[in-house]
């Protein structure tokens, strides 16, 4: 159980507060390295503790005048802890590890840190699927009507290397389930839920676990402030009935923000333009843009505005992006979609896919994409390519399809092309995280897109 939090070392919780005593980084990589560099510009004595450092890491940390302690031992880190005030733990950090248990009390996040660090206003999104999309779009449209706002979070950059920039005047921050366990004042003025489906469940101790991290996102509104609903989920539905905050909802119908007569409308029937004219009209696309419009608007952007920039694309790597076509199959790049959920959003784009599927598995039920496909899609899956780690568990789940496995991702782009026929479409969407073949799930997407592109390239070549 998570222990609350000792506010004394951040001045009992207020923001812009100066930290006192010693404060411990655990994890050196993007977030723990932000954190560090702003802590040890306020001349906070820093401590970074890393496991795995890069090979740039003792360079970096002798130019901060921070001490880096390399994979120390359970006892060593208990002695070191101390004479700590607090442990800033980095989102990659897995929960096995020792800081959580020997600095109980004391842990928090990153953006914890920063929003007590910072007096900037914060908008914050998170979800199961879409946090990425949804926080960049909401962003574009904040800044076309003027405000100086930066998205920051798991989209790029940590929310702490905007806490001291004075061009920036909102942050717009795409959160984690991982970042919001380990906040306990983190308080922005518009939070918007996204959806909520299984994930992590190799972070959580369950699903409940799972639900409350990400309802931690409203812990602590009040009712100046906006929480934001999806009114179609009824987890997050539930969930908002118990915030403090002005809770306002998006969907496809009954929602405050919604879509009437083709056009996304808002509470007072305000007009943000067709649906039509969106530039790619997935069905998570609808959604993720009324979810944008609410947060934005929310958060003081213009109609216009918002409007604008539903109508403009907004490339998003790795989230169903197409690749290239080669005699009538269409390749696309779904490598971000590490849940069943997200594939199943996928999936619902398509008429006819052959799917490639698999990588290393977060503990969640990969059985639960075909049953979906199956119950409540049109979409016809006219073969199945299992890859990774969890290519077994996919081969379990498709087993009334074709299905067959693949050792490679050049292989599986074979086996893939093998498969569809003129009309369908072969989709990477993995279900999976990439950590089996690759360091992230972007290096497994571009590996995906250079085999594709180089199989056309060398058969029209003949080569």
């Amino acid at each position: 159980m998570r222990t609350a939090l000792d506010d004394s070392a951040l001045g009992g919780g207020d923001r812009g507060a100066q930290i006192s005593g010693r404060v411990a980084v655990v994890g050196f990589a993007r977030t723990g390295r932000a954190a560090a560099s702003l802590l040890a510009r306020r001349g906070v004595d820093v401590v970074v503790i890393e496991d795995r450092p890069g090979s740039d890491a003792r360079t970096f940390a002798d130019e901060l005048g921070v001490e880096l302690v390399v994979s120390p031992s359970a006892v060593q880190l208990g002695d070191l802890f101390r004479g700590v005030a607090l442990v800033v733990v980095s989102p990659g950090v897995p929960p096995t590890h020792p800081a959580f248990a020997l600095a109980r009390g004391r842990v928090i996040s990153e953006i914890e840190l920063a929003w007590r660090l910072s007096s900037m206003p914060v908008v914050a999104i998170t979800g199961t699927n879409g946090k990425t999309t949804v926080t960049a779009l909401a962003t574009t449209m904040l800044v076309e009507s003027g405000i100086a706002a930066s998205a920051v979070g798991n989209i790029g950059d940590a929310f702490i290397t905007v806490a001291d920039d004075a061009n920036v005047a909102m942050a717009v921050c795409e959160v984690s389930s991982f970042q919001l366990a380990y906040t306990a004042r983190f308080r922005p003025f518009v939070a918007t839920w996204l959806n909520l489906a299984e994930d992590h469940l190799d972070w959580h101790r369950d699903l409940d676990d799972y639900v409350a991290s990400k309802a931690k996102i409203w812990a602590n509104q009040q009712a100046d402030d906006v929480a934001i609903a999806n009114a179609d989920d009824p987890i997050v539905l539930r969930e908002a009935k118990r915030a403090r905050g002005r809770v306002v909802t998006f969907g496809r119908e009954l929602a405050d923000y919604r879509i009437e007569r083709e056009r996304f409308l808002g509470p007072t029937g305000e007009d943000f333009g067709r649906v039509e004219d969106l530039p790619r009209r997935f069905p998570h696309d609808e959604m993720n843009a009324l979810a944008a419009l609410a947060t934005a608007h929310q958060a003081g952007a213009t109609v216009v505005a918002c409007a604008d920039a539903l109508r403009r694309p907004m490339p998003m790597p790795h989230r169903v992006e197409f690749v290239a076509s080669d005699q009538g199959v269409s390749y696309y790049d779904d490598s971000k979609a590490t849940t069943p959920s997200a594939v199943v959003a996928a999936l619902a784009g398509f008429s006819s896919v052959v799917l490639i599927a698999g990588g290393r598995n977060k503990g969640l039920d990969l059985g639960a994409i075909e049953l979906q496909a199956r119950t409540r899609l049109s979409t016809r899956i006219a073969g199945v390519v299992a890859i990774g780690e969890a290519a077994d568990e996919v081969v379990a789940a498709f087993r009334d399809y074709a299905v067959t496995t693949a050792p490679s991702m050049e292989e599986a782009v074979a086996e893939g092309a093998a498969l569809a026929r003129a009309g369908d479409a072969v989709l990477l969407s993995p279900g999976c995280a990439s950590f089996d073949w690759y360091r992230s799930y972007e290096e497994r997407g571009d590996d995906f897109a250079r085999v594709v592109r180089a199989r056309i390239a060398n058969r029209e070549t003949g080569s």
